[in-house]
């Protein structure tokens, strides 16, 4: 049985090892090892439990200040299996962003275990850059992002770079490391 606790740590690892240890996110080591991610695993079965705690995390994190919980991922295992259904919902959460009032202050990247960026094929190496070991959404702080970022063109930069870094990896490497995650 998969519980809370598993899924929390399978993701912890995942981003320590595979966002952190593969330098996929410049930014996520700061926030992590000073214990500013807020870890959220929500029991949702279907669309409309899942925007409830989904905007039940958004005003927690709006509400919070960030020296005390700077991020947030709120993870959905028992929900949006499906990627296409999965990316379907993460278009729609700018509406609920704004809705809340949020709109400039969270916006959300969304990792998924069959993640796939468009024009590519399912098992093409770029995919796994946002690969994780369950379905999440992760709610970033927009003045976080703007304070650590000194260079837009950086940013920029990050995609790439992942890519260029998974490549030289190979996929069956990378799915060696995700699969000692959840094992």
């Amino acid at each position: 049985m998969l519980t809370t606790e598993t899924v929390i740590e399978q993701t912890r690892r995942w981003v320590s090892d595979v966002v952190i240890g593969l330098n996929l996110c410049p930014f996520a080591r700061r926030v992590f090892d000073s214990g500013l991610i807020r870890f959220t695993v929500t029991d949702a079965t279907d669309l409309d439990a899942l925007r409830a705690a989904l905007a039940h995390e958004l005003r927690s994190l709006a509400d919070t200040p960030a020296e005390q919980v700077e991020t947030a991922i709120l993870i959905h295992p028992h929900v949006l299996g499906d990627f296409l259904d999965y990316n379907d919902f993460v278009v729609e959460t700018e509406s609920l962003i704004e809705e809340l009032d949020l709109t400039g202050v969270i916006q959300i990247a969304g990792f998924h275990p069959r993640y796939q960026f468009g024009g590519t094929r399912p098992n093409d190496v770029e995919n796994y850059t946002n690969r994780s070991p369950f379905p999440m959404l992760h709610l970033l702080r927009e003045g976080s992002i703007t304070a650590v970022n000194d260079d837009p063109e950086k940013l920029l930069e990050i995609p790439r770079r992942n890519v260029e870094t998974l490549r030289r990896m190979g996929k069956a490497q990378i799915q060696k490391l995700l699969d000692r995650i959840t094992s």
